[in-house]
């Protein structure tokens, strides 16, 4: 069953009278039939296609969250073979909502780590919806330093509303395993390249995002903090969510005009849950090409470059 957004509405009128209309053919051939289909489908297209070619940030914040967009294992599934899973921190244990590991992507080795929120209840719950723990950051450490070891590169997908908040969380050293995160990513002498595939959260996606290159979907959002937790700080109130998005400059194309992302991957019409493979495909191909960009440079080129890269944001011309 299709998923509407609240803003979709008119969309989802014209698809509703297309279902009607087809299920009406299907019972016997109707030329006037196929040619009033023929021009619903058209019309919803371009109704989709306007849409989505105007929406504001709080739209798009619904649409980064939206359920069916492609997770970090739809990603894994279409983009990297012969995957092997690595667990554990090495100091409390094992954190779910950061998957990490090594398989081939394009032929080619490397390490892949991303947070994944799940599909379903109880996936979501056993992935703490992409809300990583202290040891999720420290598992992130340990495989970033052993790709640099191997001379691996690095290719993180970010997804999640930000690190977990909770006391346990603070209690196991959340900032610090963040900051350690950070530190892993800006010391490597791999290539290492991101892309936020839906929500980039706070610390929770920069812990894993600070890469030499850094990408968006189209409709992805990158933010300090979520929409209606900056309200809640801003004005006490987090129904005021959508002035919140507005005024922070979230979107893919406000990122890339600052300077904060490199690139902007292009979703499928009506965003990368109404086709999913085409979406993964995208991805695939940026990062195919982000990674030939890097890879005749040295270790410490890839350093000072990436280090360069974040010290340039904000600096005044």
């Amino acid at each position: 069953m299709r998923t509407y957004l609240s803003f979709e509405a008119a969309v989802a009128d014209i698809d509703a009278r297309l279902d009607e209309l087809r299920a009406v053919a299907e019972k016997g051939d109707s030329p006037a039939l196929a040619e009033e289909i023929a021009k619903l489908e058209a019309r919803s297209e371009k109704a989709l296609t306007d849409l989505y070619s105007s929406l504001t940030p709080w739209q798009k914040t619904q649409v980064a969250r939206v359920q069916g967009r492609p997770r970090f294992s739809d990603y894994l599934k279409g983009l990297v073979t012969e995957f092997t899973a690595l667990a554990g921190d090495r100091y409390f244990g094992e954190d779910e909502a950061i998957v990490g590991g090594l398989g081939r992507f394009e032929g080619r080795s490397v390490c892949l780590i991303g947070q994944e929120k799940g599909n379903d209840t109880e996936s979501r719950l056993r992935h703490n919806f992409g809300m990583a723990r202290p040891e999720g950051y420290r598992k992130a450490v340990r495989l970033m330093e052993l790709a640099d070891r191997f001379e691996l590169p690095v290719i993180a997908l970010v997804d999640t509303a930000g690190a977990f908040p909770g006391v346990e969380a603070e209690a196991r050293g959340q900032a610090e395993a963040i900051a350690r995160s950070t530190d892993a990513c800006l010391s490597l002498g791999v290539p290492n390249v991101a892309v936020v595939i839906g929500e980039g959260g706070s610390g929770g996606a920069v812990a894993i995002a600070t890469a030499n290159k850094v990408m968006m979907l189209e409709h992805a959002i990158y933010t300090v903090a979520s929409p209606e937790a900056s309200a809640s700080i801003l004005w006490r109130d987090s129904s005021r969510a959508q002035d919140a998005a507005t005024s922070m400059k979230i979107t893919a194309q406000d990122l890339l005009k600052f300077g904060i992302i490199d690139s902007i991957i292009p979703e499928p019409v009506g965003g990368a849950h109404r086709d999913p493979a085409a979406a993964v495909a995208a991805v695939g191909r940026a990062i195919g090409e982000a990674l030939k960009s890097l890879e005749n440079m040295s270790p410490e080129a890839l350093r000072e470059t990436r280090a360069e890269r974040y010290l340039a944001i904000g600096r005044r011309v």
